[in-house]
C-alpha cells in the first residue's frame, strides 16, 4: 500500500532522513520507533507531502506521490495524518472539529454515517459533542484528533505519538482503539515513543536512528530483541 524507496530529506544543511526504505501492506499496523530526533515525524511529514523529499521516491497504492504539489491531493487519496500534539481547534465544539475532518465529503448522509462510527469508537466524544474542544482533557483531545481523522474515511492512517502526555490507563485505552480501527479495515502507520505498547500491537516494526533504519522485523521479534530491550524497553 505504501512504499518508501531510499528517501532522503534535508532541512537546509541538516540531513534528516538518509536513504529510508520501508513498506506498509494493506491491513497492517506498522510502527516506527526511535529516540527523539531520529526522524520519525519527518518520515510521516514526508509521506503527507508536508516536507518535500530531496531524494528517493514515495509510492502509495503504486502511484508516485513524492512530489505532489498539494498535501490536499494526498489527503484526497485516503492518506490521513493525526499530527503530534493533536492540533485540534480549541474554540470550536467537538462536533465542529469532527465536521472539519469530513471537509472533502459532500454527501450529508455519508458524513452522518461517519459521525456515528466515530462516536461508536469514542463514546466520550458523543457525550461532549457540544463542548469546546479546548476544554477537553488531554486524552479526550487525542480521541478527538483521531476521530477527526476517521471522518476523512482514511485508507491509511498515520499516527504521530498518540500516547504523548497521557496517563498509563489512557495510553492502554488509546492503543486498544487503534487496534479496533485496524480490525475494521484501516491500515495504520504508527510513530510512537512508547516502544513497548507500539510493538505489542504492531504486525511489523522499523527502528530509526539518526535518520536511518537500523533494524526491522515483526513486532514480536523486535520486542524480544536484546538490543531493543536495552535501548527502548528498559530491559
Amino acid at each position: 500500500m505504501l512504499k518508501l524507496n531510499n528517501v532522503d530529506l534535508h532541512y537546509g544543511m541538516i540531513h534528516a532522513l538518509k536513504g529510508i526504505s520501508l513498506e506498509v501492506k494493506q491491513g497492517e499496523i506498522v510502527t516506527l520507533i526511535g529516540a527523539n530526533g531520529a526522524g520519525k515525524t519527518s518520515t510521516l511529514r514526508s509521506i503527507s507531502g508536508l516536507e518535500k523529499i530531496s531524494g528517493g521516491e514515495i509510492l502509495y497504492e503504486g502511484k508516485n506521490i513524492s512530489h505532489k504539489a498539494d498535501t490536499r491531493a494526498i489527503v484526497s487519496f485516503g492518506l490521513i495524518q493525526v499530527p503530534e500534539g493533536r492540533r485540534i481547534f480549541p474554540d470550536m465544539s467537538v462536533y465542529e472539529n469532527l465536521l472539519m475532518g469530513a471537509y472533502l465529503e459532500k454527501d450529508k448522509n455519508e458524513i452522518a454515517r461517519r459521525m456515528e462510527e466515530v462516536f461508536a469508537h469514542f463514546p466520550r466524544l458523543k457525550e461532549r459533542e457540544k463542548q469546546l474542544a479546548g476544554t477537553l482533557s488531554g486524552g479526550e483531545q487525542q480521541m478527538l484528533a483521531m476521530g477527526r481523522a476517521l471522518m476523512a474515511n482514511p485508507k491509511l492512517l498515520l499516527l504521530d505519538e498518540p500516547s504523548m502526555g497521557l496517563a498509563p490507563l489512557l495510553v492502554r485505552e488509546i492503543f486498544s482503539i487503534i487496534q479496533k480501527i485496524n480490525e475494521r479495515g484501516t491500515t495504520i502507520l504508527l510513530v510512537e515513543q512508547n516502544a513497548r505498547m507500539a510493538l505489542s500491537i504492531a504486525h511489523r516494526a522499523y527502528v530509526l536512528e539518526n535518520g536511518k533504519i537500523v533494524l526491522s522485523g515483526t513486532g514480536e521479534e523486535l520486542s524480544q530483541s536484546e538490543d531493543i530491550k536495552k535501548a527502548y524497553l528498559g530491559g
